[in-house]
């Protein structure tokens, strides 16, 4: 099973992730959004990241990704039978693909991916207000629903884990980490999330790959 795109994507990641949390080798092949390499455009054809091979078998988008792979890998269960708890791990999914990328997609579209990839200027004020107006009010959210077990859903690990951690896994990699003072338990939770085997060996490879092309560019002054 080939995975394509690179883990700094939150999407990728969490294919990544799901993959290697069901005992899955996934072998990842770089491609950036919108290359026109063909093996890419085949299994992704309006070029986003990630897109996915399993022999004969090509789709595109995280979450087909990850119930092609519940489905064919059935155990360890991720995402949950019950209704309630998989409409639920469902839901903190689309909130990660959606209102955390729209945040944390800005931030790091315009500290890292523009400056750092394109050779564009960063737009500071669209960063700034991504983090100071958009993503606090998702923390704030976190903050107040997470359970005493430390995960979402069923007091257990599921794709409700790995898709909320994976976006912050991408900010910290520029720095821009939760405030422990305001968001003790969602920091708390993060560490947790972020220290298993699963999710460290790839933020480990993610920040050195930020750091040797210099990291994210400061907030400004």
């Amino acid at each position: 099973m080939i995975v394509y795109g690179s883990t700094l994507s939150p999407y990728v990641r969490k294919c990544m992730v799901f993959g290697a949390e069901k005992g899955l080798e996934l072998k990842l092949k770089f491609a950036g959004p919108g290359s026109p390499d063909p093996e890419f455009r085949e299994v992704s054809p309006f070029g986003k990241m990630p897109g996915f091979r399993d022999g004969d078998f090509t789709i595109s988008d995280s979450t087909a990704i990850v119930t092609y792979l519940e489905a064919k890998v059935p155990e360890p269960n991720l995402i949950p039978l019950d209704p309630q708890a998989r409409a639920r791990t469902i839901w903190f999914d689309e909130l990660a693909d959606t209102l955390m990328m729209a945040a944390g997609g800005t931030i790091f579209g315009n500290r890292f991916v523009k400056p750092r990839v394109m050779q564009l200027p960063c737009d500071h004020a669209a960063a700034d207000q991504a983090e100071n107006e958009q993503l606090p009010p998702i923390l704030d959210y976190l903050e107040r629903t997470i359970p005493n077990s430390g995960f979402l859903v069923e007091d257990r690990f599921t794709l409700a884990d790995i898709a909320v951690a994976s976006p912050l896994a991408t900010l910290g990699c520029i720095g821009v980490c939760v405030d422990r003072s305001r968001y003790p338990r969602t920091a708390a939770y993060v560490d947790a999330i972020h220290a298993r085997p699963t999710f460290a060996t790839i933020i480990a490879r993610d920040r050195a790959q930020v750091a040797a092309m210099g990291g994210g560019v400061p907030r400004a002054a």
